[in-house]
């Protein structure tokens, strides 16, 4: 799924599904998807596993992505990351 990001060029919005698993699995599959990404792409992450709460800022902090949404739904966690330039 692709958006068009005003004044430059399209970025890609990726959705990743990570319900049912757990820790690492969510970190792990969130930092390989953020890894095909181009900076300013986002990762839409879909989890289920409570200690993604905690595990999922972290991985972004270290990476030096941004975490542009962190939301507790009736059924999980929904992420939104914006990859950094970074790596």
């Amino acid at each position: 799924m692709s958006t068009e990001h005003p004044g430059t060029t399209d970025i890609a919005v990726v959705d990743l599904d990570c319900t049912g698993s757990l820790c690492p699995l969510p970190v792990y599959k969130a930092a390989l998807a953020l890894g095909k990404l181009r900076a300013g792409d986002r990762l839409r992450l879909t989890t289920t596993d409570p200690g993604a709460l905690e595990d999922i800022p972290a991985m972004t902090r270290q990476r030096g992505d941004t975490l542009v949404l962190s939301e507790i739904t009736e059924g999980g966690q929904t992420f939104i990351i914006e990859k950094g330039t970074q790596r």
